[in-house]
């Protein structure tokens, strides 16, 4: 394991923390050259992530120092290797979490990369070569374009950028349980973040009632106003709790606090799948009647695949979802990593990397 190989001769300008205080500050480093499975891309937004904020703090301790980090990315392609397909100069592209996988085993020729167990990540991974991965909080990327998607044209780029992590999130549940082009299911969406806004945009976009279920009365107006909900439930109130048991037919949790799923598992019909994606810090607590008397099931999912990933690129176009998003500019990113600990966003936050408007 090394920081660079031989290969790596290109200087790079990007943002970095050195230390478990968080604290990212300017960072010069070096890419390696753009290879025959490669392509170059000058980076013009990039997403934050709470993933970011856990890394960066070393909070599940396996950071290594300095980290780049950043998997949420838009931009440019300015160059292509000679092995590369269905990618020219000029694309619009992103780059999510996945950087290389063995792409020999089951998962990776199901497209299922996500799942290899020798995935490697786009920051704080271990490339091919040995080089540790570095993020989009930079200028430009490397990568395999077998890791790279197009970004569609009706797409803004820094609205587009989190779609790439959050966004591949809570389609492949949807996608793994026939929600996107099925009869008109009752779904529960719990959480209303950076995650969880997206899930009601996908679930409206594809039909579906949608229901949101949240410890926070106060975004009921925004749930239903602004992204279309049909309906809400606060869980902490027993009578609505109450009221809504056995009427979903799926639920995505998407909350990564500390919660019971017992109280969830009851609003889910009989045969009811709930699909975790949060990651909560703590186990799980997760009481045994509710499955055994509705027949019920629980299941997790990380992120997508790559074909996945396009698809859900393109069926985004399609249907013009984006991300909320507030811009913020490189100087500021300790700031909105910090309002991210207190929730403070709505719902992501995105870095003007190339210092472009928000029309590209």
């Amino acid at each position: 394991m090394a920081q660079t190989t031989p290969n790596h001769t290109q200087t790079v300008a990007g943002w970095a923390a050195r230390d478990s205080s968080g604290e990212i500050a300017p960072y010069t480093f070096k890419r390696r050259e753009n290879g025959d499975s490669d392509v170059t891309i000058e980076i013009l937004y990039c997403g934050i992530c709470h993933t970011d904020l856990h890394q960066v703090k070393d909070d599940w301790g396996m950071t290594m120092y300095p980290i780049v980090p950043g998997h949420e990315i838009t931009g440019i392609i300015t160059k292509v290797g000679k092995k590369v397909e269905n990618f020219k100069v000029g694309d619009r592209a992103g780059i999510g979490c996945l950087a290389a996988s063995c792409m020999e085993c089951d998962f990776c020729k199901s497209s299922q990369e996500n799942y290899c167990d020798q995935l490697q990540f786009t920051y704080n991974g271990i490339f091919w070569d040995g080089s540790i991965t570095y993020g989009g909080y930079s200028k430009m990327i490397v990568a395999d374009y077998r890791y790279v998607v197009h970004v569609p044209e009706s797409l803004p780029m820094d609205a587009a950028a989190p779609l790439l992590c959050a966004g591949v999130t809570v389609f492949t549940p949807l996608k793994d349980h026939n929600l996107i082009e099925s009869q008109r299911k009752n779904i529960g969406v719990v959480g209303l973040g950076g995650l969880g806004h997206v899930a009601v945009k996908f679930g409206k976009a594809f039909g579906h009632h949608v229901t949101v279920i949240s410890t926070s009365p106060s975004k009921e107006k925004e749930a239903r106003d602004r992204l279309g909900a049909d309906d809400f439930i606060v869980s902490s109130n027993s009578k609505q709790m109450e009221m809504g048991k056995r009427t979903l037919d799926f639920i995505l949790d998407t909350v990564s606090a500390d919660h019971s799923l017992g109280p969830i598992l009851e609003l889910l019909k009989v045969n009811g799948t709930l699909v975790i994606v949060g990651a909560s810090s703590k186990p799980l607590e997760l009481p045994s009647f509710p499955l055994i008397f509705g027949k019920r099931t629980v299941k997790g999912g990380i992120i997508g695949g790559m074909k996945e990933t396009q698809e859900m690129m393109d069926l985004c176009g399609k249907y013009n979802i984006n991300c909320d998003i507030e811009v913020v500019k490189p100087d500021d990113i300790n700031e909105a990593l910090g309002r991210l600990v207190r929730n403070d966003v709505k719902y992501r936050f995105v870095i003007d990397i190339g210092g472009n408007s928000s029309s590209l």
